[in-house]
């Protein structure tokens, strides 16, 4: 089966890794080195799954204890899409996966707490956008939700399966949201009238109204960002910026501010296979 190249393009995550730390930036975009993922994250891409399906289903069924029903199957599709997830728990139907099913079930709670699914219908799921920007890069994303209001405002709805973050994460969670706000706006030429992040550890809902002017001075910060990349890029001198996230770094241990020795530079990627169609914010 031949495989589709796909250009070199900006997600939130990775631009988020960038400004992070541009050493993070290769390891992840680059090299592709593997990490291993958490239970809380792949639980919050069970919990995305269920909610994702809840809205397939009519409009009347979309009540909490079909949701709940609907945690187990998700949870398998997800291991049968990726098998890595499946060594997650040592010993398969365990107490502790039965525990941590039911803490997917009070994200849920979470959910149906913050607002009724069954009075509106999406325009969009999980939705792939992509947009070029004037300067040549290329932005991609998933949107867990677009809204479209019958006088065509549109809503931006991220779900959030940790509890609703300090100063810094919200403005990490607000990077995130703009950044859809934008690849929208350069779409469909119009200024998404809210993007709503919805925390469901703790039922709390964040809304933010960008405007034009914000949307092309962000538009200018990746510009700057990716010019960043592009100048590392050629010679793979992505330097680390350490900090203290560095202690929950899966590649601390090849990481010149640690001793560490990053693997051999395998070069740009021409077209690109650092973001492929299984790269998820």
């Amino acid at each position: 089966m031949s495989t589709t190249l796909r250009r070199p393009a900006l997600s939130p995550s990775r631009a988020g890794d960038f400004k992070q730390c541009p050493l993070l930036y290769r390891f992840r975009a680059v090299d592709r080195l593997p990490e291993r993922p958490t239970k809380a994250q792949v639980r919050g891409t069970v919990v995305h799954a269920v909610l994702e399906d809840l809205f397939a289903l009519p409009a009347a069924e979309r009540v909490p204890g079909r949701a709940r029903s609907m945690i187990e199957p998700a949870w398998e599709r997800v291991k049968a899409e990726r098998p890595e997830f499946a060594t997650l728990f040592e010993v398969p139907g365990s107490a502790e996966e039965v525990e941590w099913l039911a803490s997917a079930t009070k994200l849920l709670d979470g959910y149906f707490g913050l607002e009724d699914p069954t009075r509106f219908e999406p325009e969009s799921r999980e939705l792939l956008v992509e947009s070029e920007l004037p300067s040549g890069v290329l932005l991609r994303g998933y949107i867990d939700r677009v809204d479209v209001a019958p006088t065509g405002e549109i809503r931006v709805v991220d779900y959030k399966t940790g509890a609703a973050p300090r100063e810094v994460g919200e403005a990490k969670a607000l990077f995130q949201m703009k950044f859809y706000a934008l690849v929208l706006w350069k779409l469909r030429g119009v200024v998404p009238r809210q993007l709503r992040l919805m925390y469901l550890a703790d039922r709390q809902a964040l809304a933010y109204t960008p405007d034009e002017g914000e949307l092309a001075r962000f538009e200018r910060t990746l510009d700057a960002i990716w010019q960043a990349i592009m100048r590392a890029a050629p010679t793979g001198d992505f330097r680390p910026n350490p900090g203290r996230l560095c202690d929950y770094c899966d590649h601390k241990a090849f990481c010149p501010a640690f001793d560490g020795t990053p693997p051999p530079y395998p070069g740009w990627p021409e077209p690109d296979d650092a973001e492929t169609l299984q790269d998820r914010d």
